[in-house]
């Protein structure tokens, strides 16, 4: 094959192609068109903004995939529909708004990072922590949809939501089985929102929800599902290893394990937004994502057996374990 400069300025350029979405996304070009079609001069009086910054913003968000383009008028493609323009129950803006306003301006600080291997921290005010979680649950929303499209259900009865950060995993879940009951135990901090969301979900008889130090506690029960989701990047190796050995003992043989997270591969070819969320992460606030070859082995000591890994587009990937 003829080496060619193309894929290299594509991953130089790739900041400019985010800002531009994150512009579009804000004066709201995508939703703007969620009724249907719209030349140029009507995508301008309707976001209010110059005819040619929406023209660059459009045609940037066309060669990029997002617009399409056919006689002088611009329409959405379906995932622009479907998570920016409100066609689905997620809408991408949030997380988008997030990467824009904080994640980049720590980004900014990553060749720090790379010469000292010291780990970033983010100094934020209330609205800016507002901001933060706004973006980072918009984002788990999406991983939260993905997860319950991603699995069967059907055959669980007991679950248990072991350390997580939202209830949307669990609730995707019990969508699909009306038989299913979840017990969440999460730390303090994560658990005053549960009882409210499940109510508005029509769950709360099957939901129960406990306090506990997520390194420490160990939750028990014969739970025949165990859900960790977003969990071991937060923590040491060692606090990992008690984290999925307290997982075992809530769980009875045979009973399934799905670890949510991101993670470096073995293969000769990386998942690229996991290893981008390994420099995300430990930039942001030093959280580390690990070797799947790591996260393995602490499953074999701990009394899990790795049954398989599944990609979610867009999201994290599941490691799916049985207790044996």
């Amino acid at each position: 094959m003829t080496a060619t400069p193309s894929r290299i300025v594509d991953i130089a350029i790739g900041f400019m192609g985010a800002k531009q979405l994150a512009a579009a996304a804000r004066i709201g070009l995508f939703r703007a068109l969620a009724d249907g079609p719209r030349d140029l001069p009507a995508l301008a009086e309707a976001t209010q903004h110059s005819e040619r910054q929406v023209r660059t913003l459009a045609d940037a968000m066309n060669g990029l995939g997002l617009l399409e383009r056919r006689a002088g008028e611009y329409r959405l493609a379906p995932d622009a529909e479907q998570y920016l323009a409100g066609g689905g129950s997620v809408d991408l803006s949030p997380f988008i708004a997030f990467l824009d306003d904080i994640s980049y301006r720590q980004w900014l600080g990553y060749g720090r990072t790379v010469d000292t291997d010291e780990a970033g921290t983010l100094e934020l005010d209330e609205a800016g922590w507002a901001d933060f979680m706004a973006g980072v649950m918009t984002y788990n929303a999406l991983h939260a949809e993905q997860f319950g499209a991603a699995f069967d259900f059907s055959g669980f009865r007991s679950a248990l939501d072991f350390g997580g950060l939202a209830a949307g995993f669990s609730f995707a879940a019990m969508a699909q089985n009306p038989e299913l009951t979840t017990r969440f135990v999460y730390a303090p901090g994560f658990t005053e929102s549960i009882a409210a969301e499940a109510e508005r979900a029509g769950f709360s008889a099957r939901v129960s929800v406990e306090e506990g130090a997520t390194e420490s506690t160990e939750p028990g029960g014969a739970h025949d599902l165990v859900l960790l989701t977003h969990v071991l990047h937060r923590f040491d190796a060692a606090q990992n290893r008690a984290i999925l050995a307290a997982a075992r003992g809530a769980a009875e043989a045979g009973a399934t394990l799905m670890l949510l997270d991101f993670f470096l591969d073995a293969e000769p070819s990386q998942r690229a937004i996991d290893a981008l969320h390994a420099g995300e992460y430990f930039n942001i606030d030093g959280t580390v994502v690990y070797p799947i070859a790591e996260v393995e082995a602490w499953l074999a000591e701990t009394g899990w057996a790795v049954d398989r890994l599944v990609a979610l587009p867009g999201s994290p990937r599941v490691l799916v374990a049985t207790a044996v």
